[in-house]
């Protein structure tokens, strides 16, 4: 599996699914779910819960496999804490 932690060139447009994991490169490239559409922004969560943010789509770019990994880590380490359900 070649390039599956290369980032892509162009960022994505096209609306991602629910729950699709996703970069915000105006926010230090912040890792946030995909929660739907909220006029001309996109309505992000974090990986761990907590309070949405709405970022613009010229912003967002897909995470990659090793941006994944570790925004679930994170939730799971939360989990095991108690801090998250």
């Amino acid at each position: 599996m070649y390039g599956e932690n290369v980032r892509p060139n162009t960022p994505t447009h096209s609306t991602p699914a629910l729950g699709t994991l996703l970069v915000d490169t105006s926010r230090a490239d912040r890792v946030g779910e995909f929660r739907g559409v909220a006029g001309p922004y996109w309505s992000l969560r974090p990986v761990g819960g907590g309070a949405e943010w709405e970022v613009e789509p010229r912003h967002v770019r897909p995470a990659i496999l090793i941006e994944q990994l570790r925004a679930r880590t994170a939730r799971l380490n939360a989990r095991s804490r108690g801090e998250v359900l």
